[in-house]
């Protein structure tokens, strides 16, 4: 049974740090385009970063450039968002989702539609 779970999520201020996992279960993620996608209250979904398990090459959503970083374990079977300089507009509940890939990473390969989608977690930045 194919089955992500994002773990990590929690409160933190402002200025402040985290790291979301994403634990694949049921597959092995070998080829494959991994996106993390975040949902305000109130707002549209949007696509903050995606890793290639291919070559490692990632793509970041300019909120996050330079904030944000995106990797992968191939041992553990799971990919990490590490957030820094956390901010209030980084408030949301934060997704993993995955599709066979082994396209390059860019801004387009991210944005394209995904197959598997965890349940979430939430990220809450404030003082």
């Amino acid at each position: 049974q194919v089955q992500l779970v994002e773990s990590g999520g929690g409160l933190v201020q402002p200025g402040g740090s985290l790291r979301l996992s994403c634990a694949a279960s049921g597959f092995t993620l070998d080829y494959y385009a991994i996106g993390w996608f975040r949902q305000a209250p109130g707002k549209e979904r949007e696509g903050v970063s995606c890793i290639s398990s291919s070559d490692g090459s990632t793509y970041y959503a300019d909120s996050v450039k330079g904030r944000f970083n995106n990797s992968f374990d191939s041992y553990k079977n799971t990919v990490y968002l590490q957030m820094n300089s956390l901010e209030p507009e980084d408030t949301a509940l934060y997704y993993c989702a995955v599709r066979g890939s082994v396209a390059k990473m860019n801004r387009v390969v991210c944005m394209s539609p995904y197959v598997y989608w965890g349940q979430g977690t939430r990220v809450t930045v404030s003082s």
